[in-house]
Order: structure tokens, then C-alpha cells, then sequence
């Protein structure tokens, strides 16, 4: 397995994971995707996928948003979306996407990396309840519990407050969970 950033030839195939691993709420995430990707450059933001036997099998992005601290604006990332092609699940093609990512960004001296989901998946990675450090979650349609951060080296303890998803999040309806029933 390689372990890689993406490459525009990886564009289709990043597209099929997140429409087969998010299954009917795929369509958003891999429009979200295609949307973010514009964001990201040579020093902010990361899209890395893992190929096996030349074929793209996973995916996790890592884009640029803020948090709105009581001193300043501070310029954070976010990880979303994460997928694995179904055949490929637990077999670590995830977890070394996103320490990968992790590793990448405290090398580039990004302080926080926020998440929405899964508590038990993103807590073996440090991630812990973002409202037990001090932050506020974007959007009340996220579960408590799904909303998570991880301080890197460069983060000090003034950086708390309200995270500000960026704008392709909220174009694409792509914050929290939504009542189907309303």
C-alpha cells in the first residue's frame, strides 16, 4: 500500500470512494470534495489517498477554516472527508491516512485539527471532545460527542472558542445532521 497527496489523475477515482463509502449521502460529500480541493495549496490544506496495485482504495482532505478566538483569528484545519473503499475496510488504510495528515500538518505548524465523527474511530488519534477544550462546535446539528479536536505542537492554550467551518461546508449542506422527519 502507498501512501500519497493527490494528483489530479486521482480525481475520478477519489469521487467513486466517497460516492460508495458515504452511500446515499455520497453525491454531497464527493461534490464537497471537488469543492474543497480548490482550496487547498502547496502549504494549506492536504488530500492524500492510499493506492493498492494502482488503484486509489482511500481518501482523507484536510482544508483550511478558523477558529475565532478571543484574541485573533486563528487559521486551523479540518479533517473531512475520510473514506476507504468498503473492500478495503479494517485493514489500517484509514488510520495511516489520517496520522499521515496529522504528522504532515504539525510539520507545517498548523495548532488544531478539528473533526465531526466518530468518537470512538477519531479518539485513537488524540482526538477528544471539542467542548471539554474549550471550543464551540459551528452548528448546533452536530452530536456533542461528534464534534472533536486535536492540539499539535504549535497550539497554546489562549486558542479557544468558536471553530468556523469554511464556506464549501456550509454551500453543501455538509454541516451536522440534518432531521429527515422535518
Amino acid at each position: 500500500m502507498d501512501f500519497r497527496e493527490e494528483v489530479p489523475s486521482d480525481r475520478e477515482s477519489v469521487r467513486d470512494i466517497h460516492m460508495r463509502a458515504f452511500g446515499g449521502h455520497g453525491l454531497v460529500v464527493a461534490d464537497l470534495v471537488d469543492t474543497l480541493r480548490d482550496t487547498i495549496t502547496p502549504t494549506d490544506g492536504l488530500s492524500l489517498v492510499a493506492e493498492h496495485d494502482g488503484q486509489i482504495v482511500g481518501h482523507v482532505m484536510f482544508t483550511r477554516s478558523l477558529l475565532d478566538a478571543p484574541r485573533r483569528l486563528v487559521e486551523v484545519q479540518v479533517l473531512s472527508p475520510l473514506a476507504v473503499m468498503p473492500e478495503h475496510h479494517k485493514r489500517g488504510v484509514g488510520s495511516t491516512l489520517v496520522r499521515n495528515g496529522l504528522k504532515t500538518l504539525a510539520e507545517r505548524a498548523v495548532p488544531l485539527v478539528f473533526v465531526e465523527g466518530d468518537p470512538g474511530y477519531y479518539s485513537r488519534f488524540g482526538f477528544a471532545p471539542g467542548g471539554a477544550q474549550g471550543f464551540r462546535k459551528p452548528s448546533l446539528r452536530i452530536p456533542d460527542g461528534a464534534f472533536q479536536a486535536i492540539g499539535l505542537p504549535e497550539y497554546k492554550p489562549w486558542m479557544t472558542g468558536t471553530l468556523v467551518y469554511a464556506e464549501p461546508f456550509w454551500r453543501h449542506d455538509a454541516v451536522g445532521l440534518r432531521d429527515p422527519g422535518a
